[in-house]
């Protein structure tokens, strides 16, 4: 976890003088980017802090060692269907939900209906029932 927590922490100590600079350049007349930025640096920094402790408790995985074989990694990863068409209705229904914002609620309506059907399609695309052969 050592690349997680110095990216996450890196991001702190960019982001705060980053707000600083935004805050002086602008007189601190504007409040939100100097705010947005401290909050960023501060999660940033959350964050940063979350995965040093939790990386001090875990060994040391294949990615953290420059001399670990490939094998090393490997393992199941999970099953990713090869030829699905259901990520094809479900964006067509995420861009209707997003087209409804600006047209009108009655077509995300209509969008979010679709996206559910698509979600469920997706979800049981291999469920064939526990007696299937």
């Amino acid at each position: 976890m050592k690349v997680e927590t110095w990216l996450f922490g890196a991001g702190t100590f960019i982001f705060a003088p980053l707000g600083l600079i935004y805050g002086f350049f602008t007189h601190w007349q504007e409040p939100v980017g100097p705010v947005a930025l401290m909050l960023t640096a501060g999660l940033s920094a959350l964050v940063g802090f979350y995965l040093w402790w939790t990386g001090r408790k875990l060994d040391d995985r294949p990615e953290d060692d420059p001399l670990a074989p490939i094998e090393a990694a490997e393992g199941d990863y999970g099953f990713f269907s090869p030829h699905s068409w259901w990520p094809l209705p479900l964006a067509a229904s995420s861009a209707l939900v997003f087209l409804g914002l600006a047209v009108g609620w009655w077509l995300v309506v209509i969008g979010v209906v679709f996206g559910a059907l698509a979600t469920v399609g997706w979800v049981f695309e291999y469920f064939r029932g526990e007696h299937a052969v």
